[in-house]
């Protein structure tokens, strides 16, 4: 796929802490679209909006990526139905991407649209398996709460120049909270200074797009600029040292329905294997299987009867976790706060809590030791 022949543009979505690529967002226009004299969603857009977004995908894909899309979805198609959903779902799985790789961006006249339509809409593709993003923070923080979107884009004109308007990190920081509290992630958009990054920061967001990270002509796994490195304080010099990221191990995730059976086969395959992690279906962690305390329930008197077919999950324990960016001195601090769990396994997660790693506390204190 030749740049200039392009018809799409790619946008790294970076995590403003690490500055790792966390997924693709896909920049298109819809094609032209007769509409019905009564403004209805005619079965014909229905199946030529499915097909462009299809092939948007097969044209991500034609650049190698594996990596989550965040793909443009005009907002009218939660008015569309079901029959909407079941076509997108089946040629999506078609083209060899899950649901749960793809968020769908609903454009900005979202806020345009009846409420009924709306939360209908976004509950019919979370059902389906896809995420949702709202493409404009300009809708009602009560609408936010109820259906509880995947993203909330923040325009660039609300983003832009965020380091030297006071205004505007008013605004951002209230986004971010409102965000954080109701489970939904913040983008900012249109990002264009390191500046901004660290003040996005500091107001609480934690993923963005824009030209400070790549131009237009940027391709999935090419480089992008580096975030500004955090500054320490006076507050902070006492967490310098190692981050958690050198100590990160692989996990070994599986699904909520996993068996017993199918998690004591995991543990006695590799004897190096402290736990398990149990995931839901956008990644995020929904417990801890230990080691030790899940073949005692299972490998006791009974135990195998009791628990070898019935779900896994009947025997884990909250997750642990840690962002992904914090340094090991204070991982150390969080796995102190609990007496009786102190050398569990504690699950790193990125900017969207997804678990990206594991690791052992043990490593933590031995290598910290030794410095």
């Amino acid at each position: 796929m030749h740049r200039s022949s392009r018809s799409i543009a790619h946008r790294p979505v970076v995590d403003l802490e690490s500055g790792a690529v966390l997924a693709v967002e896909v920049v298109a226009s819809p094609p032209p679209v007769p509409r019905s004299a009564s403004g209805a969603v005619t079965p014909r857009e229905q199946i030529l909006i499915a097909e462009w977004l299809v092939n948007l995908i097969g044209q991500s894909g034609a650049s190698g990526t594996l990596l989550p899309l965040v793909l443009p979805l005009p907002a009218r198609m939660l008015t569309a139905g079901d029959e909407f959903v079941s076509l997108l779902d089946s040629r999506l799985r078609r083209s060899g991407r899950r649901p749960s790789d793809i968020t769908l961006m609903l454009s900005p006249e979202l806020s345009a649209l009846p409420r009924q339509f709306v939360t209908s809409g976004v509950a019919r593709l979370r059902s389906a398996g896809f995420r949702c993003g709202f493409g404009t923070a300009l809708v009602s923080p009560d609408l936010v709460l109820e259906t509880v979107p995947y993203l909330i884009r923040l325009d660039p004109s609300i983003v832009s120049d965020v380091a030297s308007d006071q205004r505007r990190t008013t605004v951002v920081e209230g986004l971010a909270r409102i965000g954080r509290g109701s489970g939904v992630y913040s983008m900012a958009s249109g990002i264009k200074h390191g500046e901004d990054v660290v003040r996005l920061r500091r107001c609480g967001l934690r993923v963005g797009t824009g030209p400070f990270f790549a131009e237009d002509t940027w391709l999935p796994g090419e480089r992008v600029t580096p975030v500004p490195e955090p500054t320490a304080d006076a507050q902070d010099q006492q967490d310098s040292g190692p981050q958690i990221t050198e100590f990160m191990l692989p996990p070994v995730g599986f699904g909520a329905d996993v068996s017993c059976d199918e998690v004591l086969d995991a543990f006695t395959g590799d004897t190096a294997l402290n736990s398990a992690v149990l995931i839901d279906h956008r990644d995020r962690p929904l417990g801890v299987i230990d080691r030790t305390r899940f073949l005692l329930s299972v490998t006791g008197r009974y135990g195998h009867a009791l628990h070898a077919k019935r779900p896994a999950l009947r025997l884990a324990e909250p997750p642990r976790t840690v962002p992904a960016w914090m340094s090991a001195i204070a991982a150390l601090r969080v796995a102190g706060q609990d007496n009786a769990r102190v050398y569990d396994d504690m699950i790193a997660t990125n900017a969207y809590g997804q678990v990206v790693g594991v690791v052992h506390v043990a490593d933590l204190i031995q290598s910290l030791s030794r410095s």
